[in-house]
């Protein structure tokens, strides 16, 4: 990736990760119009950055988030000693005359801080299978599969600007949304030969179409009293899960409120 290119990832990623804060912190001190202001300046920045990664950079379906975050495990580095003894020559692995398994040498036992479970095989293979999957380059994307990301990217604004139109307990927003997820994914589903990442990122948007289960106005007139009804019988008849389900109906009604928890 070109500098220009990680610097929007890493824009994208920060809004991302402040979307919910500044919701919050800007309606307690401007109140409504304030909140619905930030929420606005803010999806319109991402999808410009989405829209230029997409069309300028090429950047194919795009994952959420950005910027995948780092295994600190897998990529933690060998300390001195493991290096002198790695250079040394010494025998890793043992391989048993009888059973034929492998069981790491007593003299390559690496330190505290980077000993792991596996063999040294297993955590090389790990490690370069996880560099392979990440520097595959994205899949190049026809005019069909184009259109199908622009359409999930403008999704949000298109959303927010039929609730200025038709208020927010319309059906009409709720119906536009649902309908443009739905063709994105329709769209994309003929692409084939994608990546690990492309297919975990279409997987991830198709389990957050039960989201519109949770949105309004379907949620306010179909899904609450059913969603508390059941969390509240498991809360009394299945034991030790009230400890999950009864907080979680208290927060229930706040996440309603918050814009980025429920359409971001």
């Amino acid at each position: 990736q070109s500098l220009p290119q990680q610097k929007l990832l890493t824009w994208l990623s920060v809004l991302e990760c402040v979307e919910v804060f500044a919701e919050m912190g800007t309606a307690r001190v401007w109140g409504e119009m304030g909140r619905w202001t930030i929420i606005v300046l803010i999806q319109l920045a991402k999808a410009v950055l989405r829209l230029l990664l997409l069309l300028w950079y090429k950047a194919g379906i795009q994952t959420s988030p950005p910027i995948v975050p780092l295994n600190r495990e897998q990529q933690q580095p060998l300390h001195p000693q493991d290096m002198e003894d790695n250079s040394s020559g010494k025998d890793q692995t043992y391989v048993g005359r009888r059973s034929s398994r492998v069981v790491r040498s007593l003299q390559s036992t690496p330190s505290l801080q980077s000993r792991h479970w596996g063999s040294p095989q297993q955590r090389e293979e790990s490690q370069s299978r996880r560099a392979e999957e990440m520097n595959q380059p994205p899949t190049p994307l026809g005019l069909q599969e184009t259109i199908a990301e622009s359409i999930y990217i403008t999704r949000p604004l298109l959303h927010l600007l039929s609730l200025g139109v038709w208020g927010q307990r319309s059906w009409k927003p709720w119906l536009l949304s649902a309908v443009l997820d739905i063709s994105s994914l329709s769209l994309l589903s003929d692409l084939k030969d994608l990546n690990r990442r492309e297919r975990a990122e279409l997987r991830r948007r198709t389990i957050l179409l039960l989201y519109y289960l949770l949105r309004s106005p379907f949620y306010d007139r179909y899904s609450e009293g059913r969603i508390l009804l059941l969390l509240r019988l498991l809360a009394d008849y299945v034991p030790g899960v009230g400890f999950v389900t009864r907080p979680l109906m208290d927060y229930l009604p706040a996440w309603q409120k918050i814009y980025f928890y429920n359409w971001g």
